[in-house]
């Protein structure tokens, strides 16, 4: 029998051999009748120490089902404590922390860039402020409302409505390429 055993509990791989051959071999007819009573018995005893395990399981469930009725339990707040505790687990992680970091080091960038765009925006407006064409404008715009004002204060004996005024402007704004704002208000002067 220990000659049995002994080929049973070969460690060495099988070399050589068929696998189909070993996989359909039957080793029912390889134990002696003494090896599969003590097989059958061990099975029967297993499965009742499953079926027995299966009960005392069931009942704990049920147990722990009427304790937390008790104490005012319910599915929602189980599942807000499984979320905490898998969101707390998952914050602990090496991963979620390189994550963070890299997420963190990403936005501090991102912001800085952001500020060198608007810094360098608000370079330009100072630039286009003081160039040529700003300026011409400006004094455009100058000229324009001071006419207005004029014509507006009364300087005029006859005064005018603020209608008059206003397209007398806007006239004098699209003639001012050719000649000027200051002839147009020689022109409404006359």
């Amino acid at each position: 029998m220990e000659a049995q055993a002994q080929g049973l509990l070969e460690t060495e791989p099988l070399q050589g051999r068929d696998d189909d051959a070993v996989a359909s071999a039957d080793y029912a007819s390889m134990l002696s009748e003494e090896e599969k009573e003590e097989l059958k018995a061990e099975l029967v005893q297993l499965e009742d120490e499953i079926t027995t395990l299966r009960q005392v399981l069931s009942a704990k469930e049920r147990h722990l089902v009427e304790i937390k009725q008790k104490l005012g339990m319910n599915l929602m707040n189980e599942l807000k404590q499984n979320f905490s505790r898998s969101w707390h687990d998952m914050q602990t992680t090496t991963a979620y922390k390189k994550t963070h970091e890299t997420l963190s080091h990403a936005g501090q960038k991102a912001t800085a860039a952001f500020s060198n765009v608007g810094t360098a925006i608000s370079k330009k407006f100072g630039d286009m402020r003081n160039s040529p064409t700003f300026k011409s404008f400006e004094e455009r715009v100058e000229t324009t409302v001071t006419s207005l004002k004029t014509k507006v204060g009364g300087t005029n004996p006859g005064g005018g409505s603020f209608e008059e005024v206003l397209s007398s402007t806007a006239h004098a704004s699209a003639q001012s390429s050719g000649g000027g704002p200051r002839r147009a208000e020689e022109e409404l002067q006359c």
